[in-house]
């Protein structure tokens, strides 16, 4: 379906692989891994013919029908959702005029001419709309959202639109760059469950390594410029790449010693008359050797000790009678809730349940119409929103940022920490104001862990982050010893972190106290959501 042989690709001057190859099959679910920065979003736009590589060749079968989610989309007109999910208004029209194009240059046999007429025929499918509508609500949106103009909602809702129209092209092969991004815990599963029996081949860049753990059947690394295969789902990956690491390395440290042993003959009887002829030819076959080159180790997650908090009260805050409303849309009624000292609770639910909501509730940076919100003895509250920019001095660097919050920490602890979260070299001296959306996320996660609230209150602080930072995160919030309640659509950092589990749905709170399996496995909520989201 897909080969690339010998791909070499430059990028601003540095090599991101060379000598690249590898294939996806008919029915193969890939996913493409590496640190950031390593050119998996640059692969995919060789393989989609946006870029030209240097060297090699990126061969398709003539009959596939390539789809491809981006990381992020073109902007919409006047369409609404369900246009953008049948693609009707925008990319329907397109497809016809191109095949006049083809047809009127004679170039009805070309690869080209049959991937747009397949493509046009899925789109023309009178039951369009129908298979639309399924994958629309399968990814979280209600029927009363699917005549709503997309330009008036987020851009996450927006990509959950086009990811919807992908679905319902049912290409050959399916292009997903970070697919999760923009899903709620509830779409997500929706999501994964999907792929699982998708029947087109699937090629993957995501940093979700429990979807890739149940999506995926291949894994393959950039690492050292090169493309490295491995079989089996990310935790297999995982444990496959130390084994070749620990052998490569054993290889390495054999053919050094060896080396060093032909060396010291050598050097011992070079000037030996009746050993010379022996002494050189050492020397040659130190010369014929392949050398190994000394293999690089696995990135690992980075351990910190974090500062830990203020003792609190043993009631950390509650709730009693909340009455909670955006104009006429009720979300609480009467709601009461208590979170008690230590606790790690996750809150999960279907969208626009009420999670975010009640996160904002917790924190005072919303005011409700009833009720009342009491804090208990000596707590200092952190509240890490989904729109964190705020938080930042634009007029300090990333350095300056962290230092004033942990002024106690030493500045090579600190840097340290900021390496740990990709913030390498010249990145420090950065001015906050200039950072992506991304680096700006992970500086007010270190401003969180250097100085830690004992509530803190976290809202998808996930998004953005690369696996070994996620596990990083992880990591310096196990030993966290304050009160911890958070959002998350990143299972693995759920089943992590999660004690106790607050079920949201329908203005009502349910709690488990348990893990996310625990409450699974005692409710069932996911998969009846699941068959709800997903009914005609």
């Amino acid at each position: 379906m897909l080969t690339i042989r010998n791909l070499k690709m430059t990028l601003g001057g540095r090599v991101l692989f060379q000598e690249a190859s590898f294939s996806v099959n008919y029915g193969e679910r890939v996913a493409l891994v590496g640190p950031n920065g390593s050119g998996k979003t640059t692969l995919f736009s060789v393989i989609l013919g946006q870029r030209e590589p240097d060297e090699g060749t990126v061969e398709r079968d003539e009959w596939t029908m390539v789809g491809h989610l981006p990381q992020e989309g073109e902007a919409l007109g006047n369409e609404t959702v369900l246009d953008v999910a049948t693609g009707r208004v925008d990319e329907l029209p397109q497809l016809e005029r191109r095949l006049h194009e083809l047809e009127a240059s004679g170039a009805v046999h070309t690869p080209e001419y049959m991937e747009v007429h397949a493509k046009h025929d899925k789109l023309s499918d009178p039951e369009v709309e129908t298979k639309a509508k399924k994958m629309l609500r399968g990814l979280g949106y209600r029927d009363t959202d699917f005549h709503r103009p997309a330009k008036e909602m987020s851009g996450g809702w927006i990509m959950r639109a086009r990811l919807a129209r992908l679905l319902v092209m049912e290409p050959d092969l399916l292009l997903l760059d970070e697919p999760t991004n923009h899903l709620d815990l509830m779409s997500l599963l929706w999501l994964q469950n999907y792929l699982k029996t998708y029947s087109g081949a699937l090629l993957l860049i995501s940093h979700d390594r429990e979807f890739m753990d149940e999506v995926v059947t291949q894994v393959h690394e950039i690492s050292e410029r090169k493309l490295i295969a491995y079989t089996g789902n990310y935790t297999d990956y995982l444990r496959q790449r130390e084994e070749r690491y620990e052998q490569q390395l054993a290889a390495y440290k054999n053919q050094q010693k060896e080396i060093t042993a032909l060396k010291e003959f050598a050097d011992r009887f070079r000037s030996v008359a009746s050993k010379a002829s022996q002494a050189m030819s050492k020397l040659k076959q130190i010369e014929r050797m392949e050398l190994i080159e000394k293999p690089m180790a696995p990135r690992k997650p980075f351990r910190f000790q974090i500062p830990q908090p203020p003792r609190g009260g043993q009631r950390a805050i509650s709730l009693k009678g909340i009455h909670m409303a955006y104009g006429a849309n009720k979300v609480y009624q009467g709601l009461d809730l208590t979170i008690e000292r230590g606790e790690q609770t996750v809150l999960v639910g279907p969208n626009g349940a009420g999670k975010s909501t009640l996160l904002k509730i917790l924190a005072g940076v919303v005011e409700f119409q009833q009720g009342e919100r009491d804090l208990g003895h000596n707590a200092k509250i952190g509240y890490f929103s989904q729109h964190r920019a705020a938080t930042l001095n634009p007029d300090r660097t990333v350095l300056d940022e962290v230092i004033a919050c942990a002024p106690l920490m030493r500045e090579d602890e600190i840097r340290g920490v900021l390496g740990s979260f990709m913030f390498r070299k010249d990145d420090i001296l950065k001015k906050t104001e200039v950072l992506s959306g991304g680096e700006k996320t992970r500086l007010n996660l270190i401003k969180f862990l250097v100085d830690p609230p004992n509530l803190l209150l976290m809202d998808e602080p996930t998004t953005h982050l690369d696996i070994l930072t996620v596990e990083s995160l992880t990591l310096a919030l196990e030993r966290y010893e304050g009160t911890l309640v958070f959002i998350s659509h990143d299972v693995h950092f759920i089943r992590q972190l999660a004690k106790k589990v607050l079920h949201i749905n329908a203005g009502q709170v349910s709690s488990y106290v348990g893990g996310y399996d625990y409450f699974l496995e005692k409710t069932g909520a996911v998969d009846n959501e699941r068959a709800a989201l997903t009914a005609a």
